[in-house]
C-alpha cells in the first residue's frame, strides 16, 4: 500500500484510507489528510462547522464521508463538504443528481468527518437512509428484506460504534414516539445521535436485537435474559442481554465485555505507592481474606481480577466463582453459579474446596453461608479474595456481623479492607494545568478532608479534543481507602465496636480515606478537582 492510487487502498471504504495510508507513513491519519488536501490543491478546513442535513441524502453522505457545512461564500447552487479523502468526478455528478447543487469539496481530519456525520445524520444513518418514491414503486416485493437488512446493518453499526468509544453498556430504550439509544462510557451515560427516521423501525431494531441473543421474539410481557458473540473483523465481544418490558415497548440493555473489559495489570489500577506495597505484602502471604468494597460500577471485579493475576505462579492452583465472569483469566479456572439450577456461591464454593486450591476468589458475600465457608478457607491455609456492597472498608466489619458471623472469626481471618470507587481520568491529549483560585481551592481541600496543599500545583484539567469527545475525560482511575486488619483494629473487631469507632482508630492508625485518596489523585493529575468531589465521597465522621 505505497500509494494513493493503489487498487488496494481503493478497495478500503473513503472514511478509512486516510489510516490505513498513515499506517505505511508514520504519520497520523490527520496529517495525511492534510498532506493529500496540499497534493490534490483542495482547501483545508481545520475545525469546519456542521450545516443542515437535509441538503445532502444520508445515504450519499456515509458512501462518500462528506458531511455539508457551512462556509463563507458559498454560492447558492453550491454544496460545501468536507471530507477526507480527494473525491473521484464521479461522485460530483452523483451529488449533483441527488440535490441539484455543484459539490465544492474541501478536506478535514478523518476524525472530523466521522464526528460531523453522526452529529448530521446520526449512527447507522446511512443504512436505515429512506429510499425516493420511484425506488420504493419498484422494489416493493423486495421491501421487507430490505428494511430486514437496513435493520441488521444499523444494529452492527450501534455495537462497533459503542466499541470503539469503550462503552461498557448500551441502553436502547422504548419512548413514547422515539426509540432512545445511551452508551455508559467512563461512568457516564452518553446519548447516541440516530436516524431521524429510527422510531418507525424500532420494533425491528428491538426484535433483531432479540434474535442475536436467542430470546423469544414473540414474548414482550416479561423479561428475559440472553448473551450474543459478537464478531466483527477482529473484534470480538461477549455481550450479555437484558430485555424489560415498559410502557411504551421493550427496553434492551446491553453488557459488553471483550476487549474493552480485559483483565488489566495492578500497576495500571491507579493505586498509589504506599496502598500498592501493601496490597502486595497481603498478596504474598498464603492465607486470609482480602475484600473488596463499594457500590455497583466501583471496579470490584476489576480490582480482584488484578489481584489474582498478580499471585498467579504455576505451582499455584487458582479457582474463581463468579456470577457472572467478567474477565477471562488464563492462570484461573473460573466458574459461573447458576442459582436456577442450585449451583449459587455457596454451593459452588464448597465444591472448589475439593479442588485442592491454593488461592480462590468469590465473587461477592451475599450470604452467611458463603462467608463462613470462605472464612473457614483462610483459616485452613488459603488465600481468599472476595466482594461486599459497603460505602467504606469499615463497613466491611459490621456487614459481616450483620450477617451472622462470629467477629473473633472475622478478626483472625480478614487481612486486608479495600474500599474504592472510579472516577473519570483526565485526557492525556488535552491536559493542562487547572487554574483554581485560591479560596475555591481551600474549601475542596477542607470538603476531602485534607490540610496539606502542598501537591496542589500537581492539580491538571482536561481542556477537551476529539480523542475524549470534548470532556477532558478518557478512561478511569480508582479512589481507594485501605484498611489492615492489625492489632488495634483485631481488639475492636472482637469487642464489637461500631464502623464509627473501627474507622476512627484506622485512621489514627494512618489510613487515608476516600476522600483523601481522591485529593491525592488529583494531585497526580489523574482526576479533575471536581470528578473528585462529585464522586469519591465515603462515609465521613
Amino acid at each position: 500500500m505505497s500509494s494513493p492510487t493503489s487498487p488496494e487502498l481503493h478497495s478500503l471504504p473513503r472514511i478509512a484510507r486516510c489510516g490505513a495510508l498513515a499506517e505505511t507513513t508514520g504519520e497520523s491519519p490527520s496529517d495525511t489528510a492534510r498532506r493529500l488536501a496540499l497534493t490534490h490543491e483542495l482547501p483545508w478546513l481545520p475545525s469546519p462547522v456542521a450545516d443542515d442535513a437535509a441538503k445532502l441524502p444520508a445515504r450519499l453522505a456515509q458512501e462518500y464521508a462528506a458531511a455539508p457545512v457551512k462556509l463563507e461564500g458559498t454560492a447558492p447552487d453550491e454544496l460545501a463538504l468536507a471530507t477526507s479523502w480527494p473525491p473521484e468526478p464521479a461522485m460530483d455528478s452523483w451529488i449533483f443528481a441527488a440535490t441539484g447543487l455543484r459539490a465544492r469539496w474541501h478536506l478535514t481530519a478523518p476524525e472530523t468527518v466521522v464526528a460531523l456525520l453522526e452529529k448530521l445524520y446520526g449512527v447507522g444513518a446511512g443504512s436505515l437512509d429512506e429510499r425516493d418514491a420511484g425506488e420504493e414503486a419498484e422494489s416493493a416485493a423486495g421491501e421487507p428484506e430490505d428494511e430486514e437488512a437496513a435493520v441488521i446493518r444499523f444494529v452492527n453499526e450501534v455495537i462497533a460504534k459503542a466499541s470503539a468509544e469503550r462503552a461498557t453498556d448500551i441502553h436502547v430504550e422504548s419512548k413514547k414516539d422515539a426509540l432512545l439509544i445511551r452508551h455508559r462510557i467512563d461512568g457516564e451515560l452518553v446519548t447516541v445521535a440516530t436516524p431521524a427516521n429510527l422510531a418507525k423501525h424500532r420494533a425491528a431494531v428491538v426484535s433483531r436485537l432479540k434474535i442475536m441473543a436467542r430470546l423469544n421474539i414473540a414474548e414482550r410481557r416479561r423479561p428475559q435474559d440472553g448473551r450474543i458473540r459478537y464478531k466483527q473483523g477482529s473484534t470480538e465481544i461477549d455481550i450479555r442481554v437484558s430485555t424489560l418490558p415498559t410502557l411504551h415497548g421493550e427496553s434492551v440493555s446491553l453488557r459488553l465485555l471483550g476487549e474493552n473489559t480485559r483483565p488489566i495489570p495492578l500497576a495500571e489500577l491507579g493505586l498509589p505507592h504506599e496502598e500498592r506495597a501493601l496490597l502486595e505484602r497481603q498478596l504474598a502471604r498464603p492465607h486470609g481474606i482480602i475484600l473488596v468494597t463499594g457500590p455497583t460500577g466501583s471496579g470490584k471485579s476489576t480490582t480482584l481480577a488484578a489481584c489474582l493475576r498478580a499471585v498467579a505462579r504455576p505451582e499455584l492452583r487458582l479457582m474463581t466463582v463468579e456470577d457472572p465472569v467478567e474477565y477471562e483469566i488464563a492462570e484461573a479456572n473460573q466458574t459461573q453459579v447458576h442459582a436456577e439450577i442450585g449451583l449459587n456461591f455457596a454451593a459452588v464454593l464448597r465444591s472448589v474446596l475439593r479442588q485442592d486450591p491454593d488461592v480462590i476468589m468469590v465473587g461477592e458475600i451475599r450470604d452467611r453461608e458463603t462467608a463462613d465457608i470462605a472464612i473457614r478457607a483462610s483459616l485452613t491455609g488459603h488465600l481468599v479474595l472476595s466482594t461486599l456492597h459497603t460505602n467504606d472498608a469499615a463497613g466491611a466489619v459490621t456487614r459481616l456481623t450483620d450477617m451472622g458471623v462470629e467477629p473473633f472469626l472475622i478478626a483472625s481471618s480478614v487481612e486486608l479492607v479495600i474500599a474504592q470507587r472510579l472516577v473519570r481520568r483526565l485526557c492525556r491529549s488535552c491536559l493542562t494545568p487547572a487554574n483554581i483560585e485560591p479560596l475555591a481551592l481551600e474549601a475542596a481541600a477542607r470538603e476531602l478532608g485534607v490540610t496539606d496543599l502542598s501537591g496542589a500545583s500537581g492539580i491538571m484539567h482536561g481542556a477537551g479534543c476529539d480523542r475524549c469527545r470534548k470532556t477532558g475525560y478518557k478512561g478511569r482511575v480508582g479512589v481507594f481507602e485501605f484498611l489492615p486488619v492489625n492489632e488495634s483494629l483485631h481488639r475492636l473487631i472482637v469487642a464489637r465496636q461500631s464502623a464509627r469507632e473501627l474507622r476512627r482508630q484506622a485512621r489514627e492508625d494512618g489510613m487515608r480515606t476516600l476522600q483523601q485518596c481522591a485529593w491525592l489523585q488529583t494531585t497526580r493529575g489523574l482526576t479533575g478537582l471536581q470528578e473528585a468531589l462529585a464522586n469519591a465521597m465515603g462515609e465521613e465522621e
